[in-house]
């Protein structure tokens, strides 16, 4: 298990890798700020080693450990613990969520990224510290902790962005597809939205108790950056609550298509029934077989009957007509 280590401060800059817990006691100080990223689940030991060296709490390694833990803050004596869900899109254009626990002290802050997503969601940031740095070389371990959380709520929008445009195609397709493939498409999109709500609307929740959190470790020239996340973040669950919207509109637009195509074909069919309902009564009448019927014997009977039941069948056409019924 490799822990990726980065120092800086405004002067400089550095990166390390160690592939076990206790060699990150060398690089313990108390000037500048160090950053300690863990990728992957790990081993549960290499994890406790690490919560000894830094006095983690064994329940805080417990949300760690659990990649299916919900976005939540806790406080604790020496620090923070922010746990956020990572979403991104895979190489096939499928929906993968990792699970980001950040361990927030006073100098220091420890990544913990565990799940199904691919790519490095830390990178564009690793680039600006070990270049010229900008804001985060001049500010401390709870502005770091708070860049690590803006990386994974910028990436909800182009999660939201690909979502959006499936179902601006799907309103395309609503009215002219009935088939189970399209319900089936729709409901992988319903599903979707779900997991990313549950992703998004607890972290709300989260960055809501951060603001107004009384804390040593948050100063208070942090509240506009995390105000701003905040309104990034109800920005994107607003965002999802009208796809969800627009989802529910596109599978009763859909609903009605086949409503409506399935009323014409009933149209059609009972038009039919209608009209063979006087034939049926001629030709029984006339099936009858009794001995003693005058028409029977009449010469001209069979094609006088075909044309009663022409008239009969053409004139009830040209009532439903009239009457806009087909």
């Amino acid at each position: 298990m490799a822990f990726s280590i980065i120092g800086y401060d405004t002067l400089q800059a550095w990166q390390e890798t160690v592939e076990t817990a206790d060699e990150l006691l060398a690089f313990r100080r108390d000037a500048g700020v160090t950053w300690i990223n863990i990728d992957g689940p790990g081993s549960a030991a290499a994890i406790d080693r690490l919560a000894e060296v830094y006095d983690i709490h064994p329940l805080t390694v417990e949300d760690i450990l659990n990649a299916e833990q919900r976005p939540k803050v806790e406080e604790f004596d020496e620090y923070l613990f922010v746990c956020l869900k990572a979403i991104r899109l895979d190489a096939d254009g499928e929906l993968a969520f990792a699970q980001v626990g950040l361990v927030i002290r006073e100098n220091t802050v420890i990544s913990f990224r565990t799940g199904d997503a691919a790519g490095d969601s830390f990178e564009a940031l690793r680039r600006r510290i070990l270049g010229n740095g900008g804001r985060v070389r001049r500010m401390g371990a709870d502005y770091l902790a708070y860049a690590l959380m803006d990386q994974v709520v910028d990436e909800y929008f182009s999660t939201l962005e690909y979502i959006g445009a499936g179902i601006e195609e799907f309103e395309d397709r609503a009215a002219e597809e009935s088939d189970s493939k399209f319900i089936a498409d729709i409901q992988k999109v319903r599903q979707q939205l779900l997991r990313v709500r549950r992703a998004i609307w607890p972290l709300r929740d989260s960055l809501s108790f951060i603001i107004r959190m009384d804390n040593p470790l948050l100063h208070d020239e942090l509240d506009p950056f995390f105000k701003d996340l905040y309104e990034n973040v109800m920005q994107a669950a607003e965002t999802l609550d009208v796809y969800r919207e627009l989802v529910a509109g596109v599978m009763e637009v859909n609903l009605s298509a086949v409503s409506n195509r399935m009323n014409k074909v009933m149209k059609v069919l009972t038009i039919i029934s209608t009209l063979f309902i006087p034939l049926t009564f001629i030709v029984g009448v006339y099936g009858m077989n009794f001995q003693y019927m005058p028409e029977l014997r009449f010469r001209y009977a069979y094609p006088l009957t075909w044309a009663l039941m022409l008239v009969i069948a053409g004139g009830m056409l040209i009532y439903f007509k009239r009457r806009d019924w087909f």
